[in-house]
C-alpha cells in the first residue's frame, strides 16, 4: 500500500509542482524559488515513503561556494540531497534526465546543468558554464562516479569533475550517503520500504593553488574521504 501511495504521489506531485516551478522560473532568474519547490517535492516524497534522514558534519561547511561530491547508489539520493542538504545548489546531471517531461523542465528551470557525455564539445561547454556559476557564488553538486553503484562500492571517478574543480578553484566537500540502496534498489521507481538514511559531510578539501597536474591527487583525496564517510553502511 505504501509503495502504491508513493508511486501515485511521485506522479501527481511531479506534474503539479513541476508546473508551478516552470511558471515561477519566469520571475526567478536565479532559480532559487524553483530550487525551493524541488526541495518541497523531495520532502513530500520522503515523508510518504516513510524515510527518515539524519545529517552530520554541517558545521564543517562555512562560506560558499563549494563543489559537493557525493557517492551515488540509488535514485533516492536525489530526493535525500534535495530535501536535507541545507544549502542552495545546482546539480550537474546527465542530459537524459532533462528529456523527461515535467522533471526535465523543472531541472532546466532551476538552472541545473545538463552534461552530454556523448558529445565532448557540449560536455566541455557544460563544465565551463559550471565553473562560471561557481565563481559567481553558486554551489554545485556532482556524483563523481557518473552513475549508480549497484554493490555499494565506489566506482571509478570521472576526471571531468576534477578538471572543473581545478578551474573553479573552490573547495570540494566530500559527501557520503548511507542507506538509500537498500530502500530503493536499482530498477525501482519508488522505495520498496521505509527506513533510515544518513548524510555525512566531510572536511572541505582545498584546491586553490593546485594546478591541473594535481587532479589525480585531489581525486584520490576525495575518494578516500567519501570511503570513510560511507563506512557506516558496512558497520
Amino acid at each position: 500500500m505504501r509503495r502504491a501511495l508513493s508511486f501515485l504521489n511521485l506522479v501527481v506531485t511531479t506534474i503539479v509542482l513541476s508546473t508551478v516551478a516552470v511558471c515561477a522560473a519566469l520571475f526567478d532568474r536565479g532559480g532559487e524559488t524553483t530550487h525551493k519547490i524541488a526541495r518541497l517535492w523531495a520532502h513530500i516524497y520522503l515523508r510518504i515513503a516513510g524515510i527518515k534522514v539524519s545529517v552530520t558534519g554541517i558545521e564543517k561547511v562555512a562560506t560558499p561556494p563549494y563543489i559537493f561530491m557525493c557517492n551515488h547508489q540509488s535514485a533516492l539520493d536525489i530526493h535525500v540531497l534535495l530535501a536535507y542538504l541545507p544549502f542552495s545548489f545546482k546539480f550537474i546531471a546527465k542530459r537524459s534526465l532533462f528529456l523527461i517531461p515535467f522533471l526535465g523542465w523543472t531541472m532546466k528551470a532551476a538552472g541545473y546543468i545538463s552534461l552530454d557525455r556523448e558529445n565532448p564539445r557540449k560536455a566541455l561547454k557544460a563544465m565551463d558554464e559550471a565553473a562560471k556559476r561557481i565563481q559567481d557564488g553558486t554551489n554545485i553538486l556532482v556524483f563523481p562516479e557518473g552513475t549508480r553503484s549497484v554493490d555499494g562500492n565506489l566506482l571509478p571517478f570521472k576526471t571531468g569533475v576534477f578538471s572543473l574543480a581545478m578551474k573553479a578553484r573552490v573547495p570540494i566537500v566530500p559527501v557520503g550517503i548511507c542507506g538509500t540502496a537498500a530502500l530503493q534498489p536499482e530498477g525501482y521507481q519508488v522505495p520498496v520500504q521505509g527506513g533510515a538514511v544518513s548524510i555525512h559531510l566531510g572536511e572541505p578539501i582545498p584546491v586553490a593553488g593546485r594546478g591541473v597536474s594535481y587532479k589525480t591527487e585531489v581525486a584520490n583525496e576525495v575518494r578516500a574521504a567519501i570511503t570513510r564517510l560511507i563506512a557506516c553502511q558496512k558497520s
